[in-house]
């Protein structure tokens, strides 16, 4: 599907950055989010990607019941348009099978794209900067981890995260630890994913 509007089309002269947000309730959702952030990494396109420390959130709105969620936002540097990184989000969505039946129930896998650059886009296919993000815990705070100076609509995203509703039911999930070279060696996932290296969490 084209773009509808050429903002939205528009590749930019240099690298954009952007912001996707990722989560996940059903399957493993660990494994889902390490698949998707290695996927972006080798996507021509894709120059960097920042992947925050994840969080374990509690269900917004849908059907009750519920198992709890793994958020995770990703600061990326793109040379992809808007509408180009939309595609790839809705892309990664069904390569984990994800089925929209339900508003805000159960999924496999979400990608959202929070911000591109400083574009502003009342599309209603697409709506840049993501219209709930504001309010959003699950969003604003691993975003709040990764980058603690970042700005929403002019807004610091602290401030956001400190009045989002839903704040109280999000908290970060443990590092997980990698054993590199054999036993007794504990070695974090790395800060920035470049293309080539596999995705790792933080």
């Amino acid at each position: 599907m084209s773009a509808p509007t050429p903002e939205l089309a528009a590749r930019p002269e240099a690298p954009v950055a952007a912001v996707l947000a990722l989560g996940a309730n059903l399957g493993d959702v660990s494994e889902t989010l390490d698949a998707a952030v290695a996927a972006l990494t080798v996507t021509p396109g894709v120059l960097e990607v920042r992947p925050s420390p994840r969080a374990i959130t509690a269900p917004v709105g849908g059907p009750p019941g519920q198992r709890e969620y793994l958020n995770q936002v990703l600061r990326v540097r793109t040379t992809l348009s808007a509408w180009e990184l939309l595609e790839l989000a809705q892309r990664l969505e069904q390569d984990h099978h994800r089925r929209r039946t339900v508003r805000w129930g159960p999924r496999t896998l979400d990608v959202d794209l929070i911000v591109y650059g400083d574009l502003t886009s009342d599309h209603p296919d697409l709506t840049l900067p993501h219209p709930r993000a504001a309010e959003r815990a699950f969003v604003l705070l691993p975003w709040l981890w990764l980058e603690p100076e970042a700005e929403l609509g002019g807004v610091p995203v602290a401030e956001l995260a400190r009045c989002a509703e839903d704040a109280p039911g999000v908290r970060r999930e443990p590092p997980r630890r990698a054993h590199l070279d054999g036993p007794g060696r504990d070695v974090a996932g790395p800060d920035v994913v470049r293309p080539g290296r596999a995705g790792g969490a933080v």
